[in-house]
């Protein structure tokens, strides 16, 4: 499901550093309502570009009074008609926003999956209105586990993750979901990042076959996910058709997979 093109997003890049500054002990127990606050008021303290990527990231140190910790900011919010990209590929109607971050987020969550990304919410800073995203304190990205060859401690629940993560990559139509963007904690949760090249408005799907089964709470919400629910929630940073993409993509996931338990059988397609 990786494209041969990869583009470390400056997300990917910094997160798998912040371990080095917080440690599961030092990071702050806040649940998703006191990040959000967090996030949309606490002051900036400190920031630095990062090296990494090419979507201009920030981190920034940031402080409510209370408790200090990091965020990613992003800004990118690109428009061309055609993108031509270095390996000769083309793309009509090509975006690169920080938009997209965010409308993830909520998207996820309305599928039970918004623990498995950041904490994410718009904000304006330094001029800019970007997404602004909890750091995370994570080990390792994607690439190098698999540069390293490092075995998941439970393999069987790390590939229930990575199942997860490859339907709502076809969902949203993730042009770039490379190894970089998957991240990994110290008690192996994957964390998925960075959908700034997400949401296209196509209506296939990018790569089915990498669905080959999915979890039986994701495929329930799938079936109800609701058009207007999804644009009142994506409302900011989504048009009509790009949620009318998402919709026509459910369609087909949801058919997919009933049709792999039409020949396979569900014990060999969904789990719990």
């Amino acid at each position: 499901m990786f494209h041969k093109r990869y583009r470390l997003t400056a997300c990917a890049a910094v997160a798998c550093f912040a371990c080095a500054f917080f440690s599961a002990a030092q990071e702050p127990q806040l649940n998703e309502g006191q990040m959000r606050d967090f996030l949309l008021t606490a002051e900036v303290l400190s920031w630095k570009e990062v090296s990494k990527g090419i979507t201009g990231t920030q981190r920034l140190t940031m402080s409510d009074g209370k408790i200090t910790h990091d965020a990613s900011f992003q800004s990118v919010d690109l428009a061309k008609n055609i993108e031509t990209f270095p390996d000769g590929r083309t793309e009509i109607n090509f975006r690169d926003s920080y938009r997209y971050n965010i409308a993830a987020y909520e998207l996820a969550k309305l599928l039970g999956l918004g623990d498995m990304m950041p904490v994410t919410v718009e904000r304006h800073w330094n001029s800019r209105t970007g997404s602004l995203s909890w750091w995370l304190p994570v080990k390792m990205d994607e690439e190098k586990r698999l540069k390293n060859k490092i075995t998941p401690p439970d393999v069987d629940a790390w590939n229930k993750q990575m199942y997860k993560m490859r339907v709502f990559s076809q969902l949203v139509y993730d042009t770039d979901r490379n190894l970089g963007n998957v991240l990994i904690s110290e008690d192996w949760h994957l964390w998925m990042i960075d959908f700034t090249r997400a949401f296209r408005r196509y209506t296939e799907l990018e790569n089915p076959k990498n669905l080959v089964k999915c979890h039986r709470q994701l495929l329930e919400r799938l079936r109800k996910l609701d058009a207007v629910e999804v644009a009142a929630k994506t409302d900011k940073w989504l048009i009509e058709g790009e949620v009318k993409g998402i919709m026509a993509r459910r369609d087909k996931i949801v058919a997919l997979f009933e049709d792999l338990i039409a020949k396979k059988g569900e014990k060999e397609v969904i789990y719990d």
